[in-house]
């Protein structure tokens, strides 16, 4: 999309460039430098007309430019590092807008590398070249390159990368000429300058051909300004990255460089540069790299371990908030309805107080119309009445309110004398058990022995009642049979009697330590889960029969009111037997536990 409000000398110089020949397109190019220098700088219109040559394609037709063969181009190699110098002020501050994707992903690169490979050329024409003049004019046509390609580089740092990997620069770093040698490495002293962190992106072995280049010329050059140029970007490297430091110092590849480096001709200009980098690659500096090191790793550790408690309370922070909120809030309607029940509490003390008031109103009005109905000559009787009513009224709630306190103050007493009473009579239980048992189970302690007399009396009595009682032979027998039977069943009597007494005593006491059970038995809200357990029955009939009642008092309290007319209080009711399904062990009868 072309922009509105196009520069004229921008259109007109698309229209000629569209309409000439090949060859004259560099020459026509030429005149974007002359509209970029009469342009302020720092403007919005030199802006503005930067988007304009871009959005024309002006740029792009440099780029081909750049790509061409300069011996086909009008005015050579001049014309040709003129164009750079556009490109470069061209690209620098320019806003793509909507085609930022491709300028910067495909032009930036694209213009880069065409300066290196331009570079190349310059590098060869350069070294082939005879003729001194033709040596000086490449020599600055080069200068012109490097300028271009640093300022491109200053307003793009991104592509300081791309410069750094490409094989081109390393074979214009490789160069032995002096003075070509010279302008690189200053171009990379002047990169690192502006931004020295790329250097560690790239690969390993690109790093180390470049430092093995800088140091190569460093050692093996005889030239001072070669050497002095790379002693200070050596010098630069080391200072910025303890990497590079540390590689110089501890690589095989480097091992020696120290000892190399002292054996340099001192008082020479770059001696200061030259002692600063031995200093660096001593002992004591590498510890103190080294103690650098591990401070910045302990630093770096002790951020990350910072930004994880960071963010651990973070995440943590909404579940805290929410806690926070939901305390508050039920704090607050715990404020709420403490202040809406005192206010309900306020309000039925006024109504009480109304209803009190209202009350005495009318019994003084139902006290004044008595008194208007009754006699004069009765009144003082009916007063009289009317106090009397009115203190037993007053003695009746005083001495309720009297025994009720009493009876919360004996309530201890009276539990303790209940329960003494129930182990006493436990304990007469139990011992009176244990007579009969002792009596019951003793040995026979034999007859008396008779006297002489009482065998006398005795037999004197036997013989008078035979006398006055005669019986034959077999009606004797008879008898002794008949009480001989009558004895058995007294004593197997006996002993049924006395196993029914103890199961009934049994029985008794189970009652008993049911209704304890019962009555200590907890709420269904405060039971447990074994608590059930304790109240299960294993009789059929019994449970039969509760279930029964159960049934009955519950349709009874789910009846409506109109089935209740005719009924009384003692009447009982009917129960379906298909709703009499009785689930056993599943009802209490005192003190069993389930099998």
């Amino acid at each position: 999309m072309k922009p509105t409000g196009t520069d004229p000398r921008i259109l007109s110089l698309a229209a000629e460039v569209a309409k000439s020949p090949e060859q004259n397109v560099p020459v026509i190019l030429l005149k974007l430098q002359e509209i970029i220098n009469n342009t302020p700088l720092g403007g919005s219109e030199l802006k503005k007309i930067k988007q304009d040559i871009y959005c024309y394609d002006l740029i792009q037709y440099c780029l081909l430019v750049l790509s061409q063969d300069c011996s086909r181009i009008q005015g050579g190699w001049t014309t040709v590092s003129q164009l750079t110098q556009i490109l470069s002020h061209c690209c620098v501050g320019l806003e793509p807008g909507e085609d930022a994707e491709e300028f910067y992903n495909e032009l930036l690169p694209s213009a880069a590398e065409n300066f290196l490979v331009l570079g190349r050329r310059l590098q060869t024409c350069f070294i082939n070249a005879a003729k001194g003049e033709e040596k000086d004019a490449l020599l600055h046509s080069f200068e012109v390159v490097t300028d271009s390609l640093f300022w491109l580089l200053g307003g793009h740092v991104q592509l300081i990368q791309n410069v750094l990997k490409s094989d081109h620069f390393l074979r214009l770093l490789q160069t032995d000429n002096v003075q070509i040698g010279s302008t690189v490495m200053t171009m990379l002293q002047n990169i690192l300058q502006i931004n020295s962190g790329d250097l560690l992106r790239i690969e390993g072995k690109i790093l180390h051909s470049i430092l093995d280049e800088v140091v190569f010329k460093l050692l093996s050059t005889p030239s001072p300004v070669i050497r002095g140029t790379a002693t200070k970007l050596l010098l630069l490297m080391a200072e910025s990255h303890q990497e590079i430091l540390i590689l110089l110092r501890l690589s095989a590849c480097y091992k020696g460089l120290r000892s190399l480096l002292n054996k340099q001709e001192p008082g020479t200009e770059f001696s200061q540069e030259l002692r600063q980098l031995i200093d660096l690659l001593s002992p004591k500096a590498y510890q103190e790299v080294k103690d650098q090191k591990q401070h910045k790793a302990a630093c770096l550790i002790q951020a990350y371990w910072k930004g994880f408690q960071t963010r651990k309370r973070l995440k943590k922070l909404p579940s805290a908030v929410i806690t926070l909120q939901r305390s508050f809030r039920a704090k607050r309607t715990k404020m709420l309805m403490k202040l809406s029940r005192q206010k309900e509490e306020e309000d039925h003390r006024l109504q009480l107080q109304i209803q009190r008031q209202r009350a005495m109103r009318l019994s003084r009005e139902i006290r004044l119309s008595m008194l208007e109905i009754v006699h004069p000559g009765q009144v003082e009787k009916h007063n009289r009445e009317i106090e009397e009513k009115s203190a037993l009224i007053i003695q009746k709630h005083w001495k309720g309110y009297r025994e009720r306190k009493n009876f919360r103050q004996q309530r201890p007493s009276l539990t303790e004398y209940k329960a003494a009473v129930i182990l006493q009579r436990a304990t007469l239980k139990f011992l009176a058990k244990c007579r009969k048992k002792k009596k019951l189970f003793a040995p026979w302690p034999g007859l008396r022995e008779l006297t002489d007399a009482r065998r006398i009396e005795l037999k004197q009595q036997v013989d008078d009642y035979i006398r006055r009682h005669p019986i034959s032979a077999v009606t004797s027998r008879e008898l002794h049979s008949q009480a001989q039977e009558r004895l058995q069943h007294y004593f197997m009597g006996r002993a049924l009697e006395e196993r029914s007494e103890q199961h009934r005593e049994a029985l008794m006491a189970q009652i008993s330590t049911n209704i304890e059970q019962l009555i200590k038995a907890p709420s269904l809200k405060e039971a447990e889960g074994k608590d059930p357990e304790l109240f299960l029955s294993r009789s059929r009939p019994v449970a039969a029969k509760a279930k029964q009642a159960h049934l009955t008092t519950l349709k009874h309290i789910q009846a409506p009111w109109w089935k209740k007319l005719g009924e009384e209080a003692g009447d009982d009711i009917d129960v379906p037997k298909d709703e009499l399904s009785v689930e056993l062990e599943t009802l209490f009868i005192g003190g069993t536990k389930p099998p």
